[in-house]
């Protein structure tokens, strides 16, 4: 069931009750995406834009990419402020929301993103009263990951097509 409803929700990248999650750190949070929406990850390039929002381009090869600084959104500061050239930008796969349809996006991280293997038994749907109540709309499932220290990781799996 769990399978289910994580497949309908973007999450597919399932092969023998685990999903593949491309794992970065947002400050305090721990976020990732399934590794099937990540096109690539490469190194942090210079972004432009009126520094206003949590928004921006980058010129990548032969195309303008959105570039979305997810600290901006999430705690009102940029993360680029406390170092200009450090870092990398995770590119998703194209993806269709809030009527960019196609369009692929970067997301700055400041250490290198780990690719993670999480059972679906880990893996629950956030509430929809959080989302709407939280920054954290942005994501549509939680995992809780046991780690050999007594807490366990807690990581946001973020939904594609709400980051902008």
């Amino acid at each position: 069931m769990l399978a289910k409803a994580i497949a309908t929700d973007n999450l597919t990248t399932i092969s023998a009750g685990t999903l593949k999650l491309l794992v970065f750190e947002m400050g305090k949070l721990t976020l990732a995406l399934p590794v099937e929406q990540v096109k690539k990850v490469i190194r942090y390039q210079p972004t432009y834009g009126s520094g206003l929002s949590h928004v921006s381009i980058s010129h990548l090869g032969d195309e303008e990419i959105t570039i979305v600084d997810l600290h901006q959104k999430l705690f009102k500061t940029s993360q680029l402020n406390e170092s200009e050239s450090q870092g990398y930008f995770v590119i998703t796969k194209a993806f269709s929301g809030k009527g960019i349809a196609g369009e692929p996006l970067g997301i700055i991280v400041m250490k290198t993103p780990i690719l993670l293997e999480v059972s679906l038994a880990q893996i629950r749907v956030l509430p929809n009263s959080y989302r709407h109540a939280d920054t954290l709309e942005i994501a549509s499932h939680v995992a809780i990951v046991p780690q050999e220290s007594e807490s366990n990781l807690t990581i946001f799996i973020l939904d594609i097509d709400r980051l902008v």
